[in-house]
């Protein structure tokens, strides 16, 4: 791999123009209230896992339209007064997987809820309300003539659905959640870090879903190459596949989110250019008036879509202790 997008002193100054539809908060609000009417039933199975010091709870809560959305619940074994939370979404195609795969944050103290994907993750189904809509393979341009019908209107809701859930148990701290992922988990934690105001904290790594228009041009990777092949053979909707997906950019969520955000992007990522990486950093906490010295990010240069990795870790678990005075 190679640099290809723009230098770093510019990706620092990159600030583009979000083209936002006029009625995206309204989209957003109505959305969330609608699902909100159901309650999250969430339930929490412990679940043996093979480990000496973490509890795993199996768990089920009501994500959009009252489906079933599965995940996992780690608790360190000891454990004294309610945690913090930090609520974990998974790249693309992936899956919740089994306890012992995602051990750092119940290691490092914090209670750790893992989202399954809907549609993903292979133990929780999409219901899909786009069935038979015209689409390109994968996720990316399900329902993406209709942001109501859009894959990932469903897969937002579930994220913040998420939030409530976790909330709901005894033993996490409901004033101390915090939302990360890498990839496809990294723009779901931008849009949820735009839909739930009392976030304490956010760490988007290589987020994807970020910056539509300048990532479905500058990239002929996936999955933004989805869009690329459904507009390829369908010239006539390019105006409507824009539309729907301005009601998804994370980069716009970002500009709504208020919670202290520790970003990483890697400078030769072709899957997620640093350049979107840096729309949604840029553009993170606008709308609130958020300070400078609340965000931070971290740039990899020499390092493609696997970003910062293992070392990038020990840098978040120190930037969240230091925030949360652990």
């Amino acid at each position: 791999m190679a640099f290809f997008d723009l230098p770093l002193d510019e990706l620092e100054r990159y600030l583009p123009t979000l083209p936002e539809p006029a009625d995206f908060d309204e989209f957003w609000a109505k959305t969330l209230a609608e699902q909100r009417a159901v309650d999250v039933e969430a339930t929490f199975e412990p679940t043996p896992n093979g480990l000496a010091t973490i509890d795993t709870f199996d768990v089920t809560f009501r994500g959009y339209g009252g489906a079933p959305i599965r995940g996992w619940l780690q608790l360190p074994v000891t454990r004294t007064g309610p945690l913090p939370a930090v609520v974990e979404y998974l790249g693309y195609g992936s899956g919740r997987g089994v306890p012992h795969e995602k051990t750092l944050w119940a290691s490092a103290g914090y209670a750790h809820f893992i989202m399954d994907t809907r549609g993903q993750g292979a133990e929780t189904p999409d219901p899909d309300p786009s069935t038979g809509d015209i689409a390109a393979p994968g996720f990316l341009t399900r329902g993406i003539l209709d942001p109501h019908r859009h894959f990932y209107r469903r897969v937002y809701t579930d994220a913040v659905r998420a939030i409530d859930a976790v909330r709901t148990h005894p033993e996490v701290d409901p004033a101390r959640v915090v939302v990360t992922g890498t990839s496809q988990g990294g723009g779901i934690a931008l849009a949820a870090a735009g839909l739930v105001p009392d976030l304490v904290a956010a760490m988007p790594d290589v987020p994807f879903l970020c910056h539509f228009p300048r990532a479905t041009t500058i990239t002929d990777k996936p999955p933004y190459v989805e869009v690329q092949q459904f507009v390829k053979l369908r010239r006539q909707h390019a105006e409507t596949v824009n539309r729907t997906l301005a009601y998804l950019d994370g980069a716009s969520h970002a500009r709504r989110a208020n919670a202290p955000a520790l970003f990483s992007t890697a400078l030769m990522d072709h899957i997620c250019p640093p350049s979107t990486v840096f729309a949604a950093f840029n553009h993170y906490g606008a709308l609130n008036g958020l300070a400078p010295e609340h965000k931070s990010i971290r740039s990899y240069p020499f390092n493609d879509h696997e970003g910062g990795a293992a070392p990038h870790e020990t840098v978040k678990l120190a930037w969240l202790a230091g925030l949360l005075g652990n």
